[in-house]
């Protein structure tokens, strides 16, 4: 039987996340079967519907609650808000008991910013897209499908959901590179395609560890008899069913097995001596199983966001891409691989997540100069805003290494920052190569007299990007420096030479940001074909609607923080508190074994 939990009294509001999930998908469906003859409608129907998330947003926005006392989530799948929990899918298996699958998704401080990054970006990507022409009903039908699959990741809280959706990205973005990419398109959506596939592999071989390694105890109460439906199971016919499970005791034929992510993350709800359990935990050599799922986990999530040394797709995947495809990519789908450590590995495994600490500290600092230093070396500009984006998701792992209060705010915010920045970013070199259909930094020199309005877009938005005070960027590399720098005090999982190291990340990005400036903006004027001259226009009122939220966005969130801090900070606190408190108490159970 279905059931449905929110804690929302309001119809609409109730069912407000499904409506930013399925809406895109919605639309889709009708440009895919509209005829040829209404071909002008595809792009309208696209934004029609993108509008109507925004709407959405909009209200998720004022009726979200943040701030001190607040609902917290993270743990606790009542303090999830706009929850809607269903029952999905309901199968025996026999002697080994049924699976079940619910339909389940809500936001918290930690996953609310990335839906409205998420919103803001899809809507500026389809401004951008106004002038696709070529197979425009496949385009915009791809680019609704990539936008409903990525909100549903950011509001799955059923680990067998997220990963619908997480797969569910694979295809649009596959096509939409390899179909309406650049020259090398088809080698570029194959990498991207394999090495996310990769990913996937490794984050399914967890999720089925997952499952066989833990119940769901309110559905195996009601198939023990002791109530009725899962909404009469009180809390202490829970905690009958853990006693039982936790003494052996639990006929596996009555065990309920689920994907629930929160009832995933209660270490109550494992079968003693199964794969991922922490009691009688499992060895493969002198490694216990969780530990290699957390290491499964990282690295399928490590490729999307991607960290050094799993990054080689992100540079060809976005020279080949086309610019509102390289928007969306940057701007939304890298932080789909943060959020998923947070939501599932971090979650999950709390003991891996301190256990690793160090490894992961590691690789964010590595990403940090390795990109960094590429990015200088870049002759081409959409590489270098590549490379980039390999450095500053750099920051992003060393927040989160961190598990510090500060850290992992600075973690959260820099992605929503880095959303907004490289997506401006991305629009800039596709407004230089709109016109000369040219990337190459040398063949410009001067472009400030011929497009003074390009230029201090390019020039805020580079700012912006090397993290000048004033900006996000500076707000959200500031907390994850204060988090690494604290963290070898709080809780010893950070060295400081590994923050010290990173810092040089910092004067690399001003270095190859202004070398950009300098040899592109000022000096002598001059172009490398005389026939770019009368190409050369500055910004269109299109490009500038692009633009300007954008520029507000960066700078509000520079100079006034807490309308993003104050949403998340809560849910960050009770995440670090916890994720420290379990994975010790984990640890010391592992070690006990």
């Amino acid at each position: 039987m279905a059931r449905c939990e929110s804690l929302n009294d309001n119809d609409m509001i109730s069912f407000l996340l499904s409506l930013l999930v399925f809406t895109p998908l919605l639309g889709a469906l009708l440009i895919v079967l509209l005829p040829k003859k209404w071909a002008s409608s595809y792009k309208l129907l696209a934004l029609l519907a993108v509008l109507f998330q925004v709407g959405c947003a909009s209200i998720l926005y004022t009726g979200f609650e943040g701030g001190e006392g607040s609902p917290k989530g993270v743990f606790d799948g009542n303090a999830f808000q706009f929850a809607e929990k269903y029952n999905w899918i309901d199968m025996s298996v026999g002697n080994l008991g049924k699976l079940s699958i619910d339909y389940h998704i809500g936001v918290d401080g930690i996953s609310i910013s990335m839906v409205l990054l998420s919103v803001l970006v899809m809507l500026i990507a389809l401004v951008a897209s106004w002038r696709v022409q070529e197979k425009a009903k496949g385009y915009f039908s791809l680019f609704l499908l990539l936008n409903s699959a990525v909100i549903g990741c950011f509001v799955a809280l059923d680990f067998f959901l997220f990963y619908l959706f997480f797969e569910f990205m694979l295809l649009p973005m596959y096509f939409l590179i390899g179909i309406w990419g650049g020259e090398r398109r088809e080698y570029a959506s194959i990498k991207f395609f394999l090495y996310t596939l990769l990913g996937s592999v490794f984050i399914l071989v967890v999720m089925i560890g997952l499952y066989s390694s833990a119940i769901d105890p309110a559905a195996t109460a009601v198939s023990l008899g002791l109530a009725t439906s899962e909404a009469a199971v009180d809390p202490m016919a829970l905690r009958q069913v853990q006693d039982l499970l936790a003494n052996g005791l639990l006929p596996a034929s009555k065990m309920v097995h689920t994907f629930d992510i929160l009832l995933l993350s209660d270490a109550d709800n494992y079968i003693p001596g199964s794969l991922l359990s922490t009691i009688d935990a499992q060895y493969f050599g002198d490694m216990p199983f969780r530990w290699i799922a957390f290491l499964l986990l990282f690295i399928g999530f490590a490729i999307k966001i991607p960290a050094v040394p799993l990054h080689t797709w992100l540079p060809d995947a976005h020279v080949e891409a086309p610019t509102p495809i390289s928007v969306i990519l940057a701007g939304v789908l890298l932080k789909v691989g943060g959020y998923g450590l947070i939501r599932t590995a971090y979650t999950l495994f709390p003991d891996g997540a301190l256990y690793f600490a160090w490894w992961v500290g590691l690789v964010g600092m590595v990403s940090i100069l390795y990109g960094a230093f590429n990015a200088l070396a870049s002759k081409d500009l959409k590489r270098l805003v590549a490379y980039s984006s390999v450095s500053h998701m750099g920051f992003v792992l060393l927040g989160l290494a961190s598990l510090t209060a500060e850290g992992v705010n600075g973690a959260i915010y820099q992605m929503f920052s880095h959303g907004l920045i490289s997506s401006m970013l991305f629009l800039i070199v596709g407004v230089l190569y709109d016109r000369t259909h040219d990337r190459s930094i040398e063949n410009y020199s001067g472009l400030a007299a011929k497009m003074p309005g390009y230029t201090v877009v390019v020039v805020i938005a580079f700012f912006a990007s090397l993290g000048l005070p004033g900006f996000s960027g500076f707000i959200a590399e500031i907390l994850v420096f204060l988090g690494a720098f604290k963290s070898s005090v709080a809780n010893a999982l950070l060295p400081k030479w590994m923050a010290i190291v990173a810092t040089f990340g910092l004067l690399l990005g001003a270095a190859y940001y202004l070398w950009t400036i300098q040899r592109m903006f000022f000096g002598q004027y001059h172009l490398r074909k005389k026939e770019w001259e009368s190409q050369l226009v500055d910004l269109s009122a299109r490009e500038w609607s692009m633009f300007m939220p954008l520029i507000l966005l960066i700078v509000l969130l520079g100079i006034f923080p807490h309308f993003l801090l104050e949403m998340i900070s809560e849910s960050v606190g009770y995440f670090v508190a916890r994720v420290q408190d379990i994975g010790l108490q984990q640890l010391k159970s592992i070690s006990i074994n």
